[in-house]
């Protein structure tokens, strides 16, 4: 991207000195070419002024810097300076100066948003996208030490308890870290869930334990649901038919009684019990 301005002057230097003026840029920023040199003339006719282009070419990275300049000057903050490391389709803009926290802010949000319309000023410009990186005082460095060990810490918890965690709402740069993280931990795993700007990162054992007993403690036995009241009654049947057959007298009968049907002795057993009663109670005795 080029940025430029056509001026005349009594001089070059002055043609060269209100084209700077109108760009907002210093004498030392621009380049210049000289369009037509001043002609003095004869007696006053056939005189000419100065015509000069000053000129900058701006790459993406220095477009980025530029505005960035212009929004921190407006925070009060004139004199930082910005330094530029250019990479393969991405640049580094370094701030150096005093009292940077403010422009860093809670968990690097201001650096962030700062960041963010850095890059949609530098994508403006016609090319492939061009990442922007901005950083203060280390700030991204620190901050991803910081999250390696978190997530190291998570993960080797999960793995040892078998529970989850979840983390903080994260920007994708941060979440990115955690992922890498997790990755290196053996038997952890991680994901994301939620949408932007509140997507947040999970991290588990990629072999959960189970609940105590090895199922889950409900109050429908096996079926892991809780029974309806029509069902209560029929569980609490259950339960007997199942202590019946630990011994008790009352179940003893009933198993002895099902054990005649099956077998069709049931009628021969109750015919004898009222064949005894036509009987009389003592026997005749003899002298």
């Amino acid at each position: 991207m080029i940025k430029e301005q056509i001026e005349t002057g009594k001089t070059v230097e002055q043609a060269i000195q209100a084209a700077c003026e109108k760009l907002g840029l210093s004498s030392d920023e621009v380049q210049y070419e000289v369009l037509e040199m001043p002609k003095k003339g004869f007696l006053g006719f056939g005189a000419s002024m100065a015509r000069v282009r000053v000129y900058k070419e701006y790459s993406k990275s220095a477009k980025a810097a530029e505005y960035l300049k212009e929004v921190l000057n407006a925070m009060g903050f004139p004199n930082v300076e910005i330094d530029i490391k250019e990479e393969e389709q991405s640049a580094l803009l370094m701030l150096k100066g005093d009292g940077l926290g403010v422009v860093i802010g809670r968990r690097g949000e201001t650096l962030d948003a700062l960041q963010y319309l850095s890059g949609l000023v530098a994508n403006k410009m016609e090319g492939e996208y061009y990442r922007i990186t901005l950083d203060s005082g280390n700030y991204r460095e620190k901050r991803e030490k910081t999250l390696e060990e978190l997530a190291r810490k998570l993960a080797n918890n999960a793995v040892r308890t078998g529970r989850s965690s979840t983390l903080e709402p994260m920007n994708p740069y941060e979440r990115r870290i955690i992922h890498a993280a997790v990755q290196q931990v053996p038997g952890a795993t991680s994901s994301s869930i939620g949408g932007e700007p509140n997507r947040r990162i999970v991290i588990s054992s990629t072999n959960p334990r189970k609940p105590f007993g090895g199922r889950s403690r409900s109050r429908d036995g096996e079926s892991g649901r809780r029974p309806k009241y029509g069902e209560r009654r029929n569980y609490w049947k259950d339960n007997e038919s199942s202590a019946s057959e630990t011994g008790s007298p009352v179940s003893d009968m009933a198993n002895q009684e099902n054990r005649f049907q099956k077998s069709g002795e049931i009628g021969i057993q109750r015919a004898s019990i009222n064949d005894d009663k036509d009987k009389p109670l003592y026997s005749k005795i003899e002298l």
